[in-house]
């Protein structure tokens, strides 16, 4: 991109064919430490849309993106085929594996994990904090579990330390207050399961598109 300006701190890594927006920052210090101090690497064919903020300590795969504004805490893990929306806030020590979809405006705070192929639609909160500024809050953190598959509709919440089911799905706006089982569908505040993921004909037929059609 001609005339980009950027800034990329020492001791960062990125892959060949990136492309990098305008005033996007990559390799932040967080806070007591020094510049370079930890290692940021981000695998080939990135695409860092402008004003993204990426800090240092990260190791991201292949074929990220973000949108607009994303700011991305330090020491994170993320996988291949990995995109993050405008104006979505990921903590430090996030697990996010491949191919997970993260829209914009997002609120994901440290200690989550989302494993393959989960989906997090607009809007959503996660959360870490059982009891909020209690003496023992920052020692029992603990971000929701997303398995792989599973969907979270816009404008939901997850409370502290829920487990997400594999290929499950939360609906737009439910409040998530305990775990949800595989393949389930849940609504409401609080959430309770209301149907299965395959009564929804929509996603029977990509399921037997994907017995027809099998990868690998």
């Amino acid at each position: 991109m001609s005339e980009s300006v950027f800034y990329i701190h020492p001791n960062v890594s990125i892959g060949d064919d990136a492309v990098i927006g305008p005033f996007v920052v990559i390799g932040e210090p967080p806070r007591d430490t020094a510049p370079g101090e930890l290692a940021t690497v981000i695998g080939p064919g990135a695409i860092i849309r402008s004003h993204t903020v990426i800090y240092a300590g990260n190791v991201i795969g292949a074929r990220f993106q973000t949108g607009h504004g994303a700011l991305i805490r330090e020491s994170n893990q993320i996988g291949d085929d990995v995109s993050i929306g405008s104006h979505s806030v990921i903590e430090h020590h996030v697990v996010t594996a491949d191919r997970v979809r993260i829209h914009s405006n997002v609120f994901i705070p440290e200690f989550s994990i989302l494993e393959e192929g989960a989906w997090v639609g607009p809007g959503v909160v996660f959360t870490n904090a059982l009891y909020p500024l209690s003496p023992d809050a920052k020692k029992t953190l603990a971000g929701p579990h997303l398995l792989p598959g599973a969907k979270i509709g816009a404008n939901a919440t997850l409370l502290p330390g829920v487990t997400i089911g594999r290929d499950a799905l939360v609906g737009a706006g439910a409040v998530v207050v305990h775990n949800v089982p595989d393949g389930a569908v849940v609504v409401g505040n609080p959430a309770r399961v209301v149907k299965q993921v395959r009564e929804i004909s929509a996603y029977r037929a990509a399921a037997l598109l994907d017995e027809r059609h099998p990868s690998g």
